[in-house]
């Protein structure tokens, strides 16, 4: 028997899954919530600066999978070949020439600049739109295979944006990684960050990588946008790798921690929704949908179906970034369950002000009193929003409120609500909310369809999929497609655990790893006709108010 683990790092935890590499079967699981991240450590959101410690990322490693192990059949450590790690990204962090983040250095512990620089953090929007500018008028467009527009999400913006805030981070970083590599790079004991393997996965979608420029755009580019890099690109990375690869075995000292084998392999490291997209069984031309706090959409196409086509105004498209020798294709939406936790958020702040200020009732009662009714607010509102006529209800949103990823990413933007009147109450504005982020999807295929890509089928992933068949019924509707569901809760960690089997040799390629681990489809949503319609004529005014406030911005 041959068990692999699938280590998915989450926005808000890491959760370890062991896999039966024969059929897939889920042996265990455990999660490990970031300890400081929970408490807001390090975060503003009103300035859109979200940072994370890395001995969160350390210390949820350690937790679930020495969890996971306690949990497995007796003799499972044993069996364990391989690991692989996805994560959220772009989320980069500066490293000393030794890869070691300077985070975990005394001297910089407390810094915000010196933790990871979380993927939904748009404190760099001005560097993005110089990248852009310089990109645009420069002999080489370097944005090209990225969709022509760089983001502050991605990995230039947010360094150029440090760098020049804070100096003394600028001078102590000898080179900075995305967090789906430093992981690996951690677990197999690295010494040097030139030795680390990075993914073609981060490096093609958010670094401006590619094969075609011989690697990254050269120093003379960096230095035309801002002399303060100067140097830094050649202390970064030229090779990139694929994560059917391995990047190594574990260190003694991580073997020891976790219980394991040193002989265990360790894959090159992937994004969450691009091994997330293997975990649901992509297949060409099928929009893999992975729906969580934001949503990143995934598409593959066989590269000899390609030619030169590029697709403008999406998160890029890369050779090998979900299967190997594929072309992969991103998009996304920069807010999605978030919208919804947002306006659970704004409900909820007259429990913990009022209620939780009342002297009615004791501090137990009123603690327990609030955990009930906000854990009700999204089950409550859904039953009364499901009841209400998008035609009559008047309320239209736009699910801008952490700005737009794509098509055309601009984190400028703002979310918005319309229509509203004194009889616009809560279950009316959630129901727009929802609307929103299912049009803000349907932008997305429209994007590709228009570009020459055709989309054969939506497949669903991640928490809102399978939590809420109120919000896949009007995704279908919206998108007038039929949306199947993969049936696995742990999507990104089973698609980490596949691709643990291939680097480990159990599988010679993910195709076969996908198919022979994958646990299908549990259920269908079909567009309602009647419905589609009504969202036809909905969306119109979608997309003209979206245009009034673009234009305003």
């Amino acid at each position: 028997m041959s068990f692999v683990i699938g280590l998915d790092y989450g926005t808000d935890s890491v959760r370890c899954l062991i896999v039966d590499a024969k059929n897939g079967k889920e042996i265990s699981s455990a999660v490990s919530f970031y300890s400081r991240w929970k408490k807001g450590k390090y975060c503003d959101p009103s300035k859109n600066q979200f940072r994370q410690h890395p001995l969160d990322y350390i210390e949820g490693l350690e937790k679930c999978v020495s969890e996971a192990i306690g949990k497995a059949p007796k003799g499972t450590a044993s069996k364990i070949k391989a690991i692989a790690i996805d994560t959220t990204g772009s989320t980069i962090v500066a490293v000393d020439s030794s890869g070691q983040p300077l985070g975990l250095k005394k001297e910089y512990a407390e810094n915000p600049n010196a933790l990871f620089v979380l993927w939904k953090d748009h404190t760099a929007i001005e560097e993005a739109a110089q990248i852009n500018e310089l990109c645009n008028k420069w002999a080489i467009d370097y944005s090209k295979y990225e969709g022509g527009i760089y983001s502050s999400e991605w990995f230039w913006a947010k360094i150029l944006r440090t760098i020049r805030v804070d100096s003394n981070i600028r001078n102590a970083a000898y080179s900075w990684v995305e967090h789906c590599d430093w992981i690996p790079f951690l677990l197999t004991g690295g010494q040097h960050i030139q030795d680390m393997k990075r993914s073609r996965c981060a490096a093609g979608h958010k670094a401006l990588w590619h094969n075609d420029f011989g690697g990254l755009p050269p120093n003379d580019f960096f230095v035309a946008l801002d002399p303060l890099l100067d140097g830094l690109v050649d202390r970064m990375f030229t090779e990139t790798y694929t994560s059917d690869l391995s990047a190594g075995t574990l260190s003694e000292e991580w073997a020891n921690k976790l219980g394991l084998s040193t002989e265990v392999k360790v894959a090159v490291g992937a994004f969450d929704a691009h091994m997330g997209a293997v975990g649901g069984q992509i297949e060409p031309y099928y929009l893999s949908k992975v729906m969580g706090t934001s949503t990143c959409d995934m598409l593959v196409i066989p590269s000899k179906e390609v030619g030169n086509k590029l697709v403008k105004g999406i998160c890029g498209q890369v050779e090998g970034s979900i299967i190997p020798n594929m072309l992969g294709m991103e998009a996304g939406q920069s807010a999605f369950g978030d919208v919804y936790a947002w306006f659970k958020q704004i409900l909820g702040w007259t429990l913990e002000e009022v209620v939780g200020k009342s002297k009615l009732i004791n501090a137990e009662t009123k603690k327990q009193l609030i955990e009930e009714s906000m854990e009700r607010i999204i089950p409550e509102l859904t039953i009364a929003a499901e009841k209400v006529d998008p035609l009559s209800s008047g309320v239209i949103a736009l699910d801008w409120l952490n700005g737009r990823r794509t098509p055309d990413a601009n984190q400028a933007l703002k979310g918005a609500i319309f229509g509203l009147n004194l009889g616009s109450d809560a279950p009316k504005i959630f129901r727009a909310l929802v609307e929103a982020t299912c049009f803000g999807a349907r932008k997305i295929v429209e994007r590709f369809q228009d570009e020459g890509v055709p989309i054969k089928g939506i497949i669903g992933l991640g928490g809102v999929s399978k939590k809420s068949p109120f919000v896949m019924q009007i995704m279908s509707d919206v998108l007038n497609k039929p949306i199947k569901i993969a049936s696995s809760e742990q999507t990104c960690a089973l698609g980490a655990a596949m691709f643990a089997a291939t680097a480990a040799g159990i599988f010679e390629n993910v195709e076969t790893a996908m198919n022979t681990m994958g646990s299908g489809f549990d259920k269908v949503y079909h567009p309602n006709p009647a419905n589609v319609e009504m969202y036809n004529e909905i969306y119109k005014s979608y997309s003209n108010y979206g245009e009034m406030l673009e234009r305003d911005v």
